[in-house]
């Protein structure tokens, strides 16, 4: 064990952690093991990289324009700003997480997150020097691994950047499983079905126009989270505490953010408000908005095939593939557990929406210090809707059936269908061949050889898929 000591006291740490005292206060005061997002803490790690590169052009500059002797403090060697740009970096690609141990959940604005991520990156530049872990003298968690970065700016930019990488799989995801549908509705188009308003049987449609309405809401979907990136591109990274740039060089703030957006291949733009960018977070309830609307529009298709696939139906004429055993008392019985997966991740969403919108509304005065928070149901929902979207693409779409006879025989048998006949004959001889179809039994085609109201091939005309699936009539129509 190795003794590490703060301004309140001093801990005992295992000797070869590369956490510190402040990484050990932050576990235990917030005893919660919800697990801190990697792709957040690999973010971190490409901000203190373009920080430690925009302090090492600072440091250059300087030493070009005056001498030594003339810089009012000292300089950071290149020495160990070389080896913190290398910890940094291995950090932005996932290495030493396991040293990261402060929990999810927690208060104080993500000064936690921010230490927890210094102590790594001072420990593993002193190993990288030949140096004993929390040699703090020769490299400071805070002096060397903070320098000119605060916090307030540095975890709420890094944030952004992880949702922006996140975001664009969130894109790749949609634009797959809107691509499958779109097949879907391509294979099924002159597959008739009923159409419900209300739970009730209402008239001729068919599953391709049903396929359809699927596409449409993915496609807009797509096109809403494309357009996230404009609404948290813009980052306070160089605004220091509050926005104001206090204990940070001009030229550190007008070129930290150029740096980042190199590192990161991302679209990313300073504040022209920086007290704005770390005051405010409505940002991220407007993305947070857009992510509920794909959530929605996921729960609407899941709980359609839910009901479709239901064995409440008599003669089923959709069916889903079978994933896993149901039950462990009913033998052979199979539930569908991707819809429920589904729908259960949409309502995990509403719920961070709320939450989101709730802490962003508490923000006070110059910061909200519940970002942490806010971060971790924002990354969890853009995880979660990626699951979401894989899942309902490999195990619903694909292998899913229609039985088209089943499907065609029931609308030849409900009244739905004598709205076709409406335009023809009338609503009331129409309602006439409803009222005899429901009270016998019979298909469309029986109900009208003993009423006559039109001729048989006429009607087989007008069932047919292509006439029964246009758009609206013609007069032409009515006149063959």
């Amino acid at each position: 064990m190795r003794t590490e000591k703060d301004f309140i006291g001093s801990k005992k740490i295992p000797k070869n952690a590369l956490y510190g005292i402040q990484s050990l206060r932050a576990k235990e005061n917030f005893p919660d093991d919800t697990r801190f997002d990697k792709n957040w803490y690999q973010a971190v790690g490409e901000v203190k990289q373009a920080c430690f590169i925009t302090y090492k052009s600072f440091s250059q500059a300087l030493l070009s324009k005056y001498k030594t002797e003339k810089i009012p403090f000292p300089l950071i060697p290149d020495k160990i700003l070389d080896v913190l740009i290398d910890a940094a970096t291995e950090i932005s690609k996932g290495k030493y997480f396991e040293d990261f141990i402060v929990p999810a959940i927690q208060g104080g604005a993500g000064t936690s997150i921010n230490m927890n991520i210094n102590e790594i990156i001072a420990n593993v530049a002193l190993q990288k020097l030949g140096q004993t872990i929390a040699n703090y003298k020769l490299i400071d968690p805070i002096e060397h691994a903070n320098i000119y970065q605060s916090t307030n700016d540095v975890i709420p930019t890094s944030l952004k950047i992880a949702i922006m990488h996140l975001l664009t799989d969130l894109e790749k995801s949609i634009n797959h499983l809107r691509s499958k549908v779109e097949e879907t509705e391509a294979t099924t188009r002159n597959d008739l079905r009923i159409a419900y308003t209300q739970m009730q049987e209402a008239v001729p449609s068919s599953y391709s126009k049903l396929f359809s309405t699927y596409c449409e809401a993915l496609s807009r979907d797509w096109w809403r989270v494309s357009k996230c990136f404009e609404r948290i591109k813009v980052v306070n990274l160089g605004g220091s505490a509050v926005g104001t740039g206090i204990g940070v060089p001009r030229f550190f703030i007008m070129e930290v953010v150029g740096q980042l957006q190199k590192i990161t291949n991302l679209p990313i733009s300073r504040s022209e408000n920086l007290p704005d960018a770390t005051s405010n977070l409505d940002s991220f309830v407007e993305v947070h908005a857009i992510l509920k609307a794909h959530a929605v529009n996921l729960e609407k298709i899941c709980a359609d095939i839910r009901l479709l696939a239901s064995d409440i139906s008599i003669n089923k004429e959709f069916s889903i593939p079978q994933k896993q055993m149901g039950s462990t008392i009913m033998p052979g019985k199979v539930n569908p557990v991707i819809i429920e997966f589904v729908i259960s991740v949409a309502q995990k969403i509403y719920a961070n929406d709320l939450l989101i919108t709730s802490l962003s509304a508490r923000g006070c005065l110059d910061l909200n210090a519940y970002l942490p928070v806010i971060g971790h149901a924002m990354l969890e929902s853009i995880r979660l809707l990626i699951a979401a979207d894989q899942t309902i693409c490999d195990n619903i779409f694909d292998g899913f059936k229609i039985h088209k006879e089943i499907a065609q025989q029931r609308l030849f048998k409900s009244p739905a269908i004598t709205t076709a006949l409406s335009i023809y004959i009338g609503y009331h001889k129409a309602s006439e061949i409803a009222k005899l179809m429901k009270s016998a039994g019979i298909d469309i085609f029986e109900a009208n050889e003993q009423l006559a109201f039109i001729d048989n091939e006429k009607l087989k005309q007008i069932l047919k898929p292509e006439n029964l699936l246009k758009t609206g009539f013609s007069i032409n129509d009515l006149m063959k």
